[in-house]
């Protein structure tokens, strides 16, 4: 199974696309300030172990009060949650992720990557190219990434790893401070 510096290789990929595209199109939509696709979600992210290990090292250096939010957020979706999903890591106030750098690859991808058979893409940059705005896009290819992903394994709900990390919130339902 592949580790950290695999998947660091895939965010440099992705980071390099995502660079070019800024670079070229200063006025592209996903930016800092965005959060629509963070409202917005399908489903509960799936992460495989090694997104979830980066990830669980970002939770685990926040402070007590945001981690606990966050905790919270993710029981109740642990729980059924309504569609669509609100990620669970999004400050709602701020529209900012508070875990950024250790975000999964589904997060890094979005909005530069597509997968039209599935429905991975930003409906509001589909919105300005059909409107002519952005006609010379170049999506990158999200099932590219994906295969690169598969050789990770196992692939787990956040929910799934959280509460595994976090047994005593699963039972309790009390917020615990961050422990590895």
């Amino acid at each position: 199974m592949p580790g950290a510096s695999s998947l660091f290789e895939i965010h440099a990929d992705i980071d390099a696309r995502v660079g070019a595209i800024r670079e070229h199109r200063p006025d592209w939509p996903c930016a800092k300030g965005c959060d629509t696709c963070c409202r917005k979600l399908a489903d509960v992210p799936r992460l495989t172990r090694t997104e979830w290990d980066l990830l669980r090292e970002g939770l685990a250096a926040l402070p007590a009060s945001q981690f606990d939010e966050i905790a919270r957020k993710i029981r109740a979706l642990a729980e059924g949650a309504a569609r669509p999903v609100v990620c669970p890591m999004l400050d709602a106030a701020s529209g900012a992720c508070p875990v950024y750098a250790h975000r999964p690859v589904a997060c890094r991808t979005y909005g530069f990557f597509v997968d039209r058979d599935l429905g991975l893409y930003c409906r509001d940059i589909e919105a300005l190219v059909a409107g002519g705005r952005l006609e010379d896009v170049v999506w990158g290819n999200h099932e590219a990434i994906e295969r690169r992903l598969q050789a990770f394994e196992p692939v787990r709900a956040l929910t799934d790893w959280f509460l595994a990390w976090q047994p005593d919130l699963a039972l309790q339902g009390a917020p615990s401070c961050p422990t590895d």
